[in-house]
């Protein structure tokens, strides 16, 4: 059966107070498309799990711009000033994980983990509230998964069965992110039919895809 679908029929499936999963890296990489059409929906009060805030007027930042983010876990926000307004004045709360351990934490969701452990952020204020492990005299902190009720990635191709493939810098956190939600959205350049793609080229399989949306 076909997962390809409209982007209206994907977009009313996200409803306020979720926590949505967004791929991209500066906003290189994360679907646009379904942006603008969060955006135009009014969606609200939504949990927003990305690498960074993006800009004013790009990626994850037309969310929050719009005011529609209740909270925003992510790696870095200095290119968005309206991460820092609405963290200063209350009106968002925001989570900062370090890079990797954000990836690693995400990837602990997807593959059904209890946790990861690292050494990252020992010693400042990214350790307080967590638990530390002592494993061969040095010290570590549990870093609990991070699971969504949906995620938004953008691929580069897919086939009907949701096989998807993505292009260069795009992939970044994309694929980690399509298996740690519970439904999955695909914004993709190009649909082929069911087995028109190698298996050796896929990098995201299609067991991890709910719906396709042709841009």
């Amino acid at each position: 059966m076909s997962k390809v679908t409209t982007l209206e029929h994907a977009m009313s499936l996200i409803h306020d107070g979720m926590s949505v999963m967004v791929g991209g890296f500066m906003a290189c990489g994360t679907p646009e498309l379904f942006m603008d059409a969060l955006v135009e929906k009014g969606v609200k009060d939504l949990t927003v799990i990305c690498n960074d805030g993006g800009f004013p007027d790009r990626g994850v930042g037309k969310l929050i711009t719009g005011g529609q983010v209740k909270k925003l876990i992510a790696s870095h926000v200095g290119l968005n000033p309206e991460v820092a307004r609405r963290m200063n004045d209350k009106s968002m709360e925001v989570d900062l994980v370090p890079q990797g351990t954000l990836a690693e934490r995400i990837r602990a969701g997807g593959a059904g983990l209890g946790g990861v452990l690292t050494p990252t952020g020992f010693g400042t204020v990214v350790m307080e509230g967590k638990q530390i492990i002592e494993i061969e005299g040095r010290p570590y902190l549990l870093e609990l998964p991070i699971k969504a009720d949906m995620a938004l990635i953008d691929a580069h191709l897919a086939d009907t069965m949701g096989n998807l493939i993505y292009r260069r810098a795009t992939r970044n956190f994309n694929p980690p992110m399509a298996t740690a939600a519970a439904t999955v959205i695909a914004l993709v350049r190009e649909v082929v039919a069911a087995g028109e793609i190698d298996p050796d080229s896929v990098h995201t399989p299609g067991i991890f895809v709910d719906h396709i949306v042709k841009r």
